[in-house]
């Protein structure tokens, strides 16, 4: 498979305030609830605010349909998801508080490419979901992303550093493997197989090098089929 190309690291606008307790709570119910939506709590903890640069119409769906109110101009919203082309926002319309989406068109943000950004973070997500839903990891993933697709590590090696942790985890498979002996019966003569002991034995290995929270090196055991190795884009930066 054609690996994915590393890009830019990127920035735009946050906000610095934190999600709010109704938010944490129905983040999991959130995830993936929509295999075509990316939510914010995917990609970073902290919440994403856009201006309303003019009056803007809040639909029920992704696609459209019911209305929801309008925006004011020059109020903010609060960014809750996004598909390929449109945005999931939390904001006060005309007549009270509205959940729902808007095109990009009519946000605003002080990192004017904050649309291409977006777009990119969306692609990456979807990328790392498929990683995650099938075990896999990929040179360009998070730490946090690695646990998520392979779980707790059976070895690590890990150095803090001021830019974040450095190091080696290790994911061991191993099978429980059943040995036996030959014991001759002392009446009849005869020969027979006694089980003697079991052991784990190491089936499979993957040891992933990571540098700054980073996956820089990924190594597999042949029993895992290495050597297909994927790269994806390292996580963006967010500017402040």
């Amino acid at each position: 498979m054609k690996p994915f190309l590393s890009l830019p690291l990127l920035g735009f606008l946050l906000s610095t305030s934190g999600l709010d307790a109704a938010d944490s709570r129905t983040k999991s119910s959130l995830l993936n609830s929509d295999p075509d939506v990316v939510y914010s709590e995917e990609f970073t903890e902290k919440e994403i605010e856009f201006l309303v640069v003019k009056p803007a119409t809040v639909f029920a769906t992704k696609k459209g349909g019911r209305k929801l109110g309008v925006l004011k101009a020059d109020s903010k919203v609060s960014f809750v998801g996004m598909t390929e082309k449109a945005y999931k926002v939390r904001g006060t319309a005309t007549h009270g508080q509205v959940l729902g989406w808007v095109s990009p068109r009519f946000l605003g943000s002080k990192d004017k490419d904050f649309v291409e950004n977006l777009k990119k973070v969306y692609e990456r997500q979807k990328v790392i979901r498929e990683l995650v839903a099938n075990h896999e990891v990929a040179i360009g993933m998070s730490i946090e992303e690695v646990s998520a697709s392979l779980g707790k590590p059976t070895k690590t090696k890990v150095r803090q550093t001021v830019k974040g942790r450095t190091g080696v985890w290790e994911f061991i498979e191993y099978e429980d493997q059943d040995h036996y002996q030959a014991v001759r019966d002392p009446v009849t003569g005869r020969v027979f197989r006694q089980y003697s002991h079991t052991t784990k034995e190491e089936i499979g290995k993957i040891v992933v090098e990571f540098e700054n929270e980073v996956v820089a090196a990924i190594e597999e055991s042949e029993n895992n089929e290495g050597g297909k190795v994927r790269i994806v884009t390292p996580p963006l930066v967010f500017a402040w």
